[in-house]
């Protein structure tokens, strides 16, 4: 598994978890809403300052997205 499908399966594992809609996560985070469903669908490459900005989105530190499942 490549390192952009871990972190585009453990955020929509993430957010799916805490119960938000992809939706309240981009508001909170300040992106677009197709720019994450892009990130989570493995088709957009996002810088780390917009993982950290999803990150604190949904109360998790940065490396959670990068972990082995």
């Amino acid at each position: 598994m490549s390192v952009q499908q871990r972190v585009s399966k453990n955020l929509q594992r993430i957010r799916r978890d805490s119960g938000l809609s992809q939706e309240e996560v981009a508001h909170r985070s300040g992106i677009h809403q197709t720019y994450l469903s892009g990130v989570e669908n493995g088709e957009r490459n996002p810088s780390i300052l917009v993982m950290e900005r999803i990150a604190k989105a949904l109360g998790v530190d940065v490396l959670e997205f990068f972990k082995k499942s």
